[in-house]
């Protein structure tokens, strides 16, 4: 829908008359608006009344945009899954879509992967020797012009990667959600999808990590050698390094997956060293901390009110420097062995963003079955979803005072 203010010197009746919506050659979906004026006396349209002055707007309310990169195999997937929960509603594909579609929608949320805006299929990419990670496999300007076109409330045909066949698939519809949140490879590689994102979040899993979990996912289950899995790693690092690595020095938080500094020598990757950073100066954003803000802390909270296996539980909190940024930065090594007892942490940390005390223990043990669950890398993107909610609600609610302002001005 079209909003319109009218600003005249004199009174005037004003109709709107909007069009049969066309597309573009981008793919948009555009409604042709045309406004008459009316002279309340003569009743005849276009009378000249003196000067007028208006302004029109796509949409209801702008689309608030969320960026979140990772490699492939490094969690987005369950991340999305516990941000939708925030928001309430179940993520479901499109429905009567395609049925290979990438793209997840919620009552509030929708959630489109980047892997939908490769210029090249499978074979392209293979006849071109060339990677999904390489820039030159993605068409950014048709993923600018669509992102921006849904931010400012037009809907898209959005093309379809089909991951199963490896082809392009015919598009489909993508109508402005509340929250837009892109995923994939490359959601902050381009200047100009990058300046579009309210919020952006990475996703950095440490190289020993990222080989524990493919050693046990590709052996374990695929049946895969050791040295093939190697092999695959390399192959993909020189691109990863080059294009995707490199985005995490402009995202707003990064939550950053380690090997445990509480067994010597761990190789296997199942207890976890996860750091939460958090980008001061973020407006809509305040950074969680640890008891007192600002300060230097590390706590091992094990003892009565946190039951702790072997090797237990250490936090850290402190400000550090990131990239050039000052940033805030919360620590999680070891895992939960109760997310019940999740609450006598939660209680110790401020700026969390919350509607109700224990709200980030029951979202953790309303998914407890979720891949990360048990140590900081569940509990971390938590708290980013409901920080990314704070964020929200504050934009809602910042550009509904505005037009009251303008009025009272």
């Amino acid at each position: 829908m079209a909003v319109c203010t009218v600003y005249t010197i004199q009174s005037l009746n004003s109709t709107c008359s909007i069009s049969t919506p066309t597309k573009t050659r981008l793919g948009f979906h555009q409604k042709q608006v045309v406004f008459y004026t009316t002279d309340k006396k003569t009743g005849r349209r276009g009378s000249n009344n003196g000067p007028s002055e208006i302004k029109c707007s796509a949409g209801d309310s702008q689309t608030v945009v969320i960026g979140l990169a990772a490699d492939s195999g490094c969690g987005k997937s369950t991340f999305m899954r516990r941000l939708t929960s925030v928001f309430g509603g179940a993520a479901e594909p499109p429905k009567g879509g395609n049925p290979d579609s990438n793209t997840l929608i919620s009552d509030t949320t929708t959630v489109i992967c980047l892997d939908d805006y490769h210029s090249l299929d499978r074979t392209g990419r293979k006849e071109k020797g060339v990677t999904a990670l390489d820039p030159r496999a993605n068409d950014f300007d048709l993923m600018y012009e669509q992102v921006k076109a849904i931010k400012s409330g037009v809907a898209v045909d959005k093309p379809i990667y089909n991951h199963v066949t490896g082809l392009l698939d015919p598009p489909e519809l993508i109508k402005p959600p509340k929250i837009l949140v892109i995923e994939g490879l490359h959601p902050m590689y381009d200047q100009r999808v990058r300046d579009l994102l309210d919020f952006s979040i990475y996703l950095d899993i440490s190289n020993e990590v990222k080989f524990a979990w493919k050693i046990q996912r590709d052996m374990a289950e695929r049946g895969h050698s050791l040295e093939s899995i190697k092999a695959s790693i390399e192959a993909r690092k020189p691109d990863f390094d080059a294009y995707i690595d490199t985005q995490k020095q402009y995202a707003d938080a990064v939550i950053e997956v380690l090997p445990t500094q509480l067994i010597p020598s761990d190789n296997e990757g199942k207890v976890l060293r996860v750091r939460l950073i958090m980008k001061e100066g973020v407006k809509y954003f305040n950074p969680v901390y640890l008891f007192d803000e600002g300060s230097t802390i590390s706590w091992i909270p094990c003892g009565r009110k946190l039951t702790c296996s072997y090797p237990g539980i250490k936090f850290f909190y402190g400000p550090e420097t990131y990239f050039g940024h000052e940033v805030s930065v919360l620590e999680m090594d070891g895992q939960f062995d109760r997310l019940d007892e999740l609450i006598y942490v939660e209680s110790h940390l401020s700026n969390i963003s919350t509607n109700f005390y224990g709200e980030v223990t029951q979202q953790m043990l309303k998914h407890a079955d979720f891949p990360g669950s048990s140590n900081g890398t569940g509990l971390f993107q938590t708290i980013v979803g409901l920080k990314i909610r704070d964020l929200y609600e504050q934009l809602i609610a910042t550009k509904a005072a505005a037009p009251l302002k303008a009025t009272k001005a």
